[in-house]
């Protein structure tokens, strides 16, 4: 039996036995229970309740809008469908960047609220002790470095990051700085796949990538994308394994259809 069937639970330790046993970890996101409760049936490893809530369940073009109470409700829901899987909560805009004390204090509410494994913040050494204060006191931190959506006005945009030299080093330099500050693991985003590979081996926790090739220690995808649910959003890193937009779209009009020519409900469906 191999060390992930013995895997009863995902945990931050768990996590770092996959790595180091080289087995891939793999991750999706959800906002709801009953998302939460397939993808954790189906074996998923971590389940990221992602501030992209804001942009497929939202209906926003960034993540800046989600708050705190909005990412503590969802959780809740998700936390209640879950029995093996992590549960990752991103700490939404404007929660940990005003200080470590804040961080602290909003890291611990959604702990305490939502029963969920780990929180997530993105960005670098600028958040380094922040990290450090939440991870001194018992509350796990995933990181998240690269394209971090959180900045995209600052950037200008969702382009790759890390393709020159200097700020290549400045994404390596990050991972070293939050495995030191006490993060279990790093979400790579969207940088280049010979980059991703040096951050991987540059430190001992796991990364996890998204768009940023084979070479990390798993991967994340946002499922409403994965699904093809979210029909105006089809970036290259992502791969559909399902159609969910056409056979949501063929079952209602069938369900409409039925109604409308008196063919539902049928006597047996009816009291």
């Amino acid at each position: 039996m191999s060390s992930e069937n013995q895997i009863k639970k995902i945990t931050t330790k768990a996590l770092t036995a996959l790595k180091e046993n080289k087995i891939k970890i793999t991750a999706l996101t959800a906002y709801d229970f009953i998302t939460a409760k397939l993808i954790d049936q189906a074996g998923i490893d971590v389940i990221l309740v992602g501030d992209s809530l804001s942009n497929v369940f939202q209906g926003n073009e960034t993540t800046l809008p989600v708050t705190m109470d909005e990412m503590i409700y969802h959780t809740k829901a998700v936390t209640k469908g879950v029995n093996r899987a992590m549960v990752v909560v991103d700490m939404p805009f404007m929660s940990y960047q005003p200080g470590s004390d804040e961080g602290f204090r909003n890291a611990g509410r959604i702990m305490k609220e939502t029963h969920a494994g780990a929180v997530k913040l993105e960005g670098g050494k600028r958040i380094a002790e922040t990290v450090k204060k939440i991870t001194e006191n018992g509350i796990p931190v995933m990181g998240h470095i690269g394209l971090t959506p959180q900045s995209i006005h600052q950037f200008g945009g969702y382009k790759e990051r890390g393709t020159n030299q200097s700020e290549a080093k400045e994404i390596i330099s990050d991972a070293k700085v939050l495995e030191e500050a006490g993060a279990f693991s790093i979400v790579l985003e969207k940088i280049p796949s010979k980059l991703a590979k040096k951050v991987t081996e540059s430190v001992n926790i796991p990364t996890i990538g998204i768009g940023a090739g084979i070479n990390c220690d798993g991967q994340i995808l946002v499922t409403p994308d994965m699904l093809a649910l979210n029909v105006d959003f089809n970036p290259r890193f992502v791969r559909h394994y399902s159609n969910l937009a056409e056979e949501i779209s063929r079952a209602v009009s069938a369900y409409i259809s039925d109604i409308k020519k008196g063919k539902f409900p049928s006597e047996k469906e009816s009291y």
